[in-house]
């Protein structure tokens, strides 16, 4: 169970770094609302730009503590805990404006392997 414990922790940081560091500009099908890039999705969401890089350190941080728990097991919990509740937010935003449930796609995904790593390192 370990084995696949770590690897859903690469799956998620790898994919927070990705979506944050890679295609932060860059238009996206799962994008909120009508936006094309980050900016516009958090706008859309009514998010300031000052929420936007907030929310965005705190993802790429509980990515990096996922990533570092393969080997600092200690990480892993605080890591899964606080991207469980951005993942949580972020299908929040989803909902409130209203997306098709195709948006959310990622989010959702992300919520349940989170959650997996919680109760996996039980």
């Amino acid at each position: 169970m370990e084995a696949f414990r770590i690897a859903l922790q690469v799956v998620i940081g790898l994919g927070i770094l990705n979506v944050w560091l890679l295609r932060f500009g860059k238009s996206s099908p799962w994008r909120g609302g009508e936006a094309t890039n980050m900016k516009e999705e958090f706008a859309a969401y009514g998010l300031s730009p000052t929420v936007m890089y907030l929310v965005g350190f705190l993802k790429v941080l509980c990515a990096g503590l996922l990533l570092a728990g393969i080997w600092l097991e200690v990480l892993v919990l605080p890591g899964a805990l606080g991207m469980t509740f951005l993942m949580l937010g972020a299908v929040a935003m989803h909902l409130k404006v209203e997306d098709p449930p195709k948006k959310s796609l990622p989010a959702g995904t992300l919520l349940v392997l989170s959650v997996a790593v919680l109760l996996l390192q039980f």
